[in-house]
């Protein structure tokens, strides 16, 4: 047998030794900004194919954007869903509520009164106008970034800030991390800090909504960075395989935390263009644009609607603000980089489209905006009756042995009599809460 050759790990011959590739973002922090790379096409430019198309009709827009308002602001192409100015209006305020509503859960967890919270804010959109295209029991799977759903769905805002507060009125008993809400009456399932984890079991919960013959189509929401988890694959190869009815968002908001979006592949293709390797229908959408989503969302429903399987939307929009309230974006990226955005703000887009109606004013804007604060202003301090971070006012100490079992087996309620006792002796004024 012949003996394989001795590995050097010198060139051979005249190839140039192998050199390893790492992503760079553009800018970095003190850096001006020039998104002209960025190609931004004219709004109502892009064709709208048949909701019953082949999928491979799609692909096309995997590499475009697909655009309604223009630069007068008004909705142009075949893509404008024609909503009526109430629709508009109701759409605006939901918007502006859950931005009013980040705002003052912002400032909660800085006054101690909560340990974390998580703003959307520049991508209200991806959200509220697709929770508006879709209907009401269609069953959700978002990602930390889509409190826009619950409310857009009429959820208690009181709910949703005793759950951030995890206090004695949680309904999740404390057991979630704030901002991780579900609702099972709103069609909201249960948020997981995995993100990816939400698109598999989207596609399964669509799946069986096929199997049984339901009319419920489910949608998820995930990350650009998310996207490149094997989750995101398994998911999209199971729907694609099964004709799942089922919408995979994927907001492309330019940050996987600090991490820019070129580690998740974006210098390579678009996030859309991973329909076209899954044989599904992909589309890329103007994330900041309201109706450019809302359009999408509802084009995706109504075709899983009709059998006709899955659909891939790359939401292309930018994160405003930070990861967290425990990131400080200024040291990974540049402070420029909001204000030049060129999508804009999707608040800040629809309001300017109601006013070129005829339909809105400055001064009715600015009336909205006051409503909506004073409203959570009002609703957040009720909720500070049942108790804010550190205050004691939190569910039953022996609730953390319930709801796992139908019936409490006999050594779990040994344990828990017994923690209950050691408490006692250690804390004597310890009321058993």
């Amino acid at each position: 047998m012949a003996e394989r050759p001795a590995r050097s790990g010198k060139p051979r011959g005249n190839l140039p030794p192998l050199e390893l590739y790492v992503p760079e973002p553009r800018y970095r922090p003190g850096d001006e900004v020039d998104y002209s790379h960025l190609a931004i096409p004219d709004a109502g430019k892009q064709p709208r194919p048949d909701e019953a198309c082949k999928p491979d009709e799609t692909w096309p827009l995997c590499g475009d954007m697909i655009r309604v308002l223009d630069g007068e602001h008004r909705a142009v192409g075949p893509w404008d869903p024609k909503l009526d100015p109430e629709t508009l209006r109701r759409m605006l305020r939901v918007m502006a509520l859950t931005r009013a509503f980040d705002d003052r859960m912002y400032r909660a967890q800085r006054q101690g009164k909560t340990s974390f919270y998580m703003k959307c804010t520049g991508e209200e959109a991806t959200s509220v106008a697709s929770a508006f295209a879709l209907a009401d029991d269609d069953m959700v799977f978002p990602s930390y970034r889509q409190q826009g759903i619950l409310i857009a769905r009429g959820y208690p805002l009181i709910e949703m800030i005793n759950q951030i507060y995890s206090n004695r009125a949680d309904k999740l008993k404390g057991r979630q991390l704030p901002i991780m809400y579900s609702a099972r009456d709103f069609g909201f399932f249960s948020i997981s800090g995995n993100l990816s984890t939400q698109l598999p079991q989207a596609a399964g919960w669509a799946m069986a909504s096929a199997s049984k013959g339901d009319t419920r189509i489910a949608a998820g929401w995930v990350g650009e960075g998310a996207s490149a988890e094997g989750d995101f694959h398994s998911a999209l190869t199971f729907a694609a395989v099964y004709n799942a009815p089922v919408i995979f968002n994927l907001v492309n908001n330019q940050y996987a935390i600090s991490s820019f979006s070129g580690f998740a592949g974006a210098e390579r293709a678009t996030f859309a263009a991973r329909a076209i390797g899954y044989g599904i229908a992909g589309l890329r959408v103007d994330g900041n644009d309201p109706l450019a989503v809302f359009a999408a969302v509802q084009w995706a429903a109504n075709r899983a609607r009709s059998n006709m399987g899955p659909t891939l939307i790359e939401h292309f929009t930018y994160r405003a603000e930070g990861h967290s309230t425990s990131d400080d974006p200024s040291a990974y990226r540049s402070a420029h980089e909001r204000e030049e955005w060129p999508l804009g703000d999707p608040v800040m887009r629809l309001k300017r489209h109601l006013i070129a109606l005829g339909e809105w004013s400055k001064e009715t804007h600015e009336e909205m905006d006051r409503d909506v604060a004073e409203e959570v202003k009002a609703v957040a301090k009720e909720a500070e009756k049942n108790g804010i971070l550190g205050h004691g006012l939190h569910h039953p100490f022996h609730t953390m042995f319930e709801d796992v079992f139908e019936d409490l087996p006999w050594h779990l309620e040994e344990q828990a009599e017994q923690a209950v006792r050691e408490r006692r002796i250690k804390w004597p004024d310890w009321d058993g809460q």
